[in-house]
């Protein structure tokens, strides 16, 4: 029997509201493994939804509905696996909120020693003016008008996507050195789209840059015991995909089916485990081949 390791270990998600989304899949998967979980989630703007008809079917109004919730059922969840857990909202847009994580699971938990960075916000933006043919396309193929970029959506996608991931990574590392710690994981959230990403230009920028930030990382921790590894997924199920939209992008996946968060979840468990002892600075494709 493979033994992961992690029976005890203390572990930080972010983003991890949604329940049909990674980061609850993620928590379950360690829960399962009888780690201690702590959950960070932050509520955004319920959809406003014609005639009062509530969503019950994926689609961006499912998606944003499960994005308002707070993180009771997903921590009901995970503490029916017997394990501890516990759960805190932050703005991660807000610099002063990742010392507050940190200290808030310390407090519920102990030192935090895999962080697993899957918060995110999106916004499609694109550099093309509206009503061109070329973003007409882009509208066609993607089922969204995305905006021209601006400042306002930039500076949100860029302070949740990227400034807070690396500020947490950093906060991990000043937090496991001062404590001599020996053995870390950190675990990021990339996507398959970001060195090229039409329609989602400043997403995918943003994790771009924080592929760039992990194998930094990577470099400069692993003198004191911590991996450092990203996923870049392909397109998952976490409330968004309609039908018409999956039949549009299933040509583009080898192994042809939509993604699961439990497919996610498995890889981000395999870069926490023992098994994994050797691996950092790693970049993953996670998408049944779209991407690679």
């Amino acid at each position: 029997m493979i033994d992961p390791g992690l029976n005890g270990k203390v572990v930080l998600v972010t983003g991890a509201n949604n329940p049909y989304g990674i980061g609850a899949a993620v928590a379950k998967a360690f829960a399962e493994q009888g780690a201690k979980i702590f959950l960070h989630y932050f509520r955004q703007d319920a959809p406003v939804v014609e005639n009062q008809s509530v969503p019950s079917s994926p689609s961006e109004e499912f998606y944003r509905l499960q994005q308002s919730r707070n993180a009771d059922e997903v921590l009901a969840v995970v503490r029916a696996f017997g394990t501890e857990a516990h759960a805190w909202e932050g703005d991660l847009s807000d610099p002063s909120t990742i010392p507050l994580l940190f200290n808030k699971a310390e407090e519920s938990l102990g030192s935090v020693e895999v962080l697993v960075n899957n918060a995110a916000y999106w916004e499609a933006d694109t550099f093309l003016p509206t009503n061109t043919e070329l973003e007409n396309k882009l509208v066609e193929l993607w089922s969204n008008r995305p905006s021209v970029i601006g400042l306002n959506g930039f500076d949100k996608i860029f302070s949740v996507n990227t400034r807070a991931v690396a500020f947490a990574m950093a906060e991990f590392a000043r937090r496991h050195i001062g404590r001599n710690g020996r053995w870390g994981r950190i675990i990021n959230i990339s996507t398959a789209g970001a060195e090229c990403f039409p329609s989602e230009a400043t997403y995918g920028a943003s994790k771009l840059a924080v592929e760039g930030y992990t194998r930094t990382a990577a470099m400069e921790l692993g003198l004191f015991g911590i991996t450092v590894n990203v996923l870049s997924l392909g397109p998952v199920q976490t409330g968004w995909i309609t039908p018409k939209l999956e039949d549009k992008i299933l040509p583009t996946i080898p192994l042809r089916r939509i993604g699961r968060p439990q497919d996610v979840a498995a890889a981000v468990v395999f870069f926490a485990s023992n098994q994994a002892n050797w691996i950092t600075g790693q970049r993953i494709f996670v998408g049944g081949g779209h991407g690679m």
